[in-house]
């Protein structure tokens, strides 16, 4: 097969390096076995190596790449457009390529917080010069993209670069810094704020910026924050230069608590899963605020606080009365009359309706998500009303069924099958695997059962 013309190749070129790195990454592994003489091997050997000049760049830059995403148009947190990092990259290559080389060498045995940061540091200190100077045209576009991205971009870009050393030496204690306060972690949180703050007076918000980019979740800056300021007061962090990170994780909060209270059933399981996890998070973050911020609950954050958790507790238990009255209805009964006796028995006239299927599983995987957030939320025991609840239906469910099969009791075979596989993925949400895979085994017993009767009668 015939090589891509050079024009081609150059076209994607140009689309790969525009590409976000998940995006070069994802392309290097699906083009991992491509051969040599394949139509794709040029753009496989593209792929690589920018895939290699990426992971040189992000180490080099770590400090400010995780910082530079999309646009770079954020007003809640300090961002900047992924296409700056990009041209800094390539005028730091251009500008100095002897210390991108020396950078290189040193990448490969460093061992963070142990080996010499310098030949990186120089470098972040040549390019925020650089770009303050529009030294060449490709610092030149890259604060130009900054300041396109927000008022003065390009001087924050490059305070965020003079402030990579500092943020560079904290990196390695982030892990202890947010999960094993102490004093000599405190001590040591404080002794890198004050060398950012040496670097510039209003340079605190932009290292703690700085910070909760190299957290798995932003909000996470608030234990730093905390211990730097000893647990402030609301009213003292509300009245300070960092207000905005507080502010940020209630406006989170507030969101969150909405998109919950908008759960589409009809949405399917990711929506229910994605609902779930939100609660998770919401527990996480009034956590985070009740831990670092000496909250009042008669004003402020501390009120909302409180609010927000009522909300969330009913929010919650609304979601689970659905699931309980969906899920009734997607395995429905009806009344019958049996031996002058009035009794409820499965609904078995009709194939399972699709549309409550959904219904139900999306609410149950919510349910099943909430599980590790009930506690902390308030709403594990009407969690657990429910889920007994559904037990004890399924129970009764599946049996009655498994009799209508086995008596022949029921027109068409095919919808008592259906609906106990229905009855296996509720069980599989509202009580484990195990349990699901109790009821298809059942299922099948019986429908093995019938199968080997049906070739008796037809021998004798």
């Amino acid at each position: 097969m015939a090589a891509l013309s050079e024009r081609k190749i150059d076209i994607v070129r140009q689309l790969v390096e525009a590409a976000p790195d998940r995006v070069v990454g994802g392309l290097q592994a699906a083009l991992a076995e491509t051969t040599d003489d394949s139509a794709l091997a040029g753009v496989r050997r593209l792929v690589e190596v920018e895939a290699r000049d990426r992971r040189l760049r992000n180490g080099i830059l770590q400090p400010i790449a995780p910082m530079c995403v999309g646009d770079g148009k954020d007003p809640r947190r300090l961002i900047f457009p992924a296409r700056a990092l990009a041209s800094l990259w390539r005028g730091l290559k251009v500008l100095s390529p002897e210390g991108v080389a020396d950078a290189a060498v040193a990448l490969v045995d460093y061992r963070p917080g142990e080996s010499p940061t310098e030949p990186f540091d120089s470098l972040v200190r040549l390019g925020a010069n650089a770009l303050r100077n529009r030294q060449t045209r490709d610092f030149t576009q890259a604060a130009e993209l900054c300041d396109l991205a927000r008022p003065g971009g390009a001087d924050l870009f490059a305070l965020c670069l003079d402030l990579a050393p500092v943020v560079r030496r904290t990196i390695p204690k982030l892990p202890d810094w947010t999960t094993h306060f102490g004093d000599d972690t405190t001590a040591s949180a404080r002794l890198a704020y004050k060398d950012a703050v040496a670097i510039a007076d209003d340079a605190g918000p932009r290292f703690f910026e700085m910070l909760s980019a190299q957290l798995p979740y932003p909000w996470m800056v608030l234990r730093i924050i905390s211990a730097v300021m000893d647990k402030p007061t609301e009213r003292y962090l509300a009245d300070s230069e960092m207000v905005g990170f507080g502010e940020n994780v209630m406006r989170e909060i507030d969101e969150a608590l909405k998109a919950i209270a908008n759960l589409d059933p009809a949405a399917g399981p990711d929506a229910g899963r994605a609902a779930g996890k939100r609660v998770e998070l919401i527990t996480f973050q009034i956590s985070e605020m009740e831990t670092c911020v000496d909250l009042s609950r008669e004003h402020g954050w501390g009120h909302e606080i409180v609010k927000f958790k009522k909300s969330l507790a009913g929010v919650v238990e609304s979601h689970l009365r659905n699931a309980e009255k969906v899920t009734a209805a997607a395995l429905p009964m009806q009344l019958t009359k049996i031996a002058r006796m009035k009794r409820n028995v499965p609904k078995l006239n009709a194939m399972p309706d699709p549309a409550v299927t959904r219904r139900a599983i999306t609410l149950l995987t919510f349910v099943q998500e909430i599980r590790s957030s009930a506690n902390y939320g308030g709403f594990a025991s009407a969690r657990g009303k429910v889920l007994e609840k559904l037990g004890d239906m399924l129970d009764t469910y599946l049996e009655e069924v498994l009799d209508h099969l086995r008596t022949g009791d029921i027109e068409d075979e095919g919808v008592g099958y259906a609906f106990l596989e229905v009855a296996a993925e509720v069980s599989l949400l509202a009580r484990d695997e195990k349990a699901a895979e109790l009821v298809r085994r059942r299922a099948a017993a019986v429908r093995n059962d019938k199968a080997e009767g049906r070739l008796a009668a037809k021998a004798s």
